[in-house]
């Protein structure tokens, strides 16, 4: 089994009493310029010693518009993790490519793969939430479309050894060539976030590996697994347990004791979450959304209690095919890190 990171750091932590994800932030709130520096560092360190500490790799996420600090250049943050490590993967969770230009994210994308020596994981998706794609002024409907015209685009763009023209519904480009080409051949593997049975499927269909979320249930994670494996073994292919990453967030008690307390905590984070994955009318619900019982959400999708608790949760996960775990809501923090690779990992020896 191998272990991994999910989340991404956070430029600047707002005032208590500030709003959260989710809501709507204010207009203007100040930050020192060193309040980000210092935060995106001690992230960078944390990603450093997770590495030293075996970990597999890191997934980054991407968000806008939050106010609240949230990730939003994520390839330029994995370019400088590229120079300060040397084995890790690192993974992009996700690009989300209906708010970019295909081929100059294909050029980013490629340039990446070259600074890191062929480590980069690029996760892509279609996106959730409805606050971004308003900012953006992108109709959430177009998402799908957007989606399928933009990696047919980068597909040929990172693969293409010759000019080429192009013409789609919302781009369009005459001879051109995407420079450098990836070290990985054909392309940086493609990882796409999905949740539907339809999504799943075609995914498998399509070739991409599988992120799954950190807010699914246990029972929903591993159907959704499921679908896809069947997907792919129904083409007469085989299964490899490392083109599926599961999300899950950790919080390692010291005893049960307070455990109350960080459910609470875990409970709120969700809630947050679901907010953001619907429509303000109800009308879209994303697959990324928790089940509304906020406790049972948190309690299912959450890695928490002693060390040796865990240990049993994870076995669960595993029971169920699961055997590439990412590890969310740590904040790379080194002292998580290292009690999980001290008293976690070893009961999960790689093979």
């Amino acid at each position: 089994m191998k272990f991994g990171l999910f989340g991404g750091a956070t430029a600047k932590t707002a005032p208590p009493g500030s709003p959260t994800d989710g809501e709507q932030a204010p207009d203007r709130v100040h930050f020192a310029a060193s309040d980000d520096s210092h935060a995106y560092g001690e992230f960078i360190d944390g990603i450093v010693e997770a590495e030293r500490l075996g970990f597999h790799g890191v997934f980054l996420v991407e968000h806008h518009f939050t106010g609240v600090g949230q990730l939003s250049a994520t390839l330029g943050f994995l370019s400088f993790l590229a120079a300060r490590t040397q084995a890790i993967r690192l993974g992009t969770a996700v690009i989300v490519l209906p708010w970019h230009n295909p081929v100059l994210l294909a050029e980013q994308v490629a340039t990446l793969d070259v600074l890191s020596n062929g480590r980069l994981d690029f996760g892509i998706g279609r996106g959730y939430r409805p606050t971004e794609f308003d900012r953006f002024r992108i109709p959430l409907e177009e998402a799908g479309e957007r989606f399928e015209e933009a990696i047919a685009l980068l597909k040929k763009a990172l693969t293409s050894e010759q000019r080429f023209s192009h013409r789609s519904q919302h781009w369009a480009f005459d001879d051109i060539v995407v420079e450098p080409p990836p070290v990985q051949r054909p392309h940086p593997p493609l990882w796409l976030a999905a949740g539907r049975p339809e999504s799943l499927r075609k995914a498998a269909e399509d070739g991409y590996s599988l992120l799954l979320d950190q807010f699914a249930t246990l029972e929903v994670t591993l159907e959704r697994l499921a679908i896809y494996r069947a997907a792919i073994e129904d083409a007469g292919q085989a299964f490899d347990p490392m083109r599926v990453a599961v999300a899950r967030s950790i919080s390692i008690l010291g005893d049960e004791g307070d455990r109350e307390a960080a459910m609470e905590r875990r409970m709120a984070a969700v809630g947050r979450m679901g907010r953001l994955a619907r429509s303000d009318d109800g009308a879209y619900v994303s697959s990324m959304a928790p089940d509304p019982d906020l406790r049972k959400a948190a309690e299912e999708s959450t890695l928490m209690g002693t060390p040796e608790r865990i240990i049993e949760q994870i076995e669960m996960l595993r029971a169920g095919g699961v055997e590439y775990l990412l590890l969310a809501g740590t904040g790379a923090d080194p002292a998580t890190l290292r009690r999980f690779a001290r008293e976690v990992m070893p009961a999960f020896p790689a093979t």
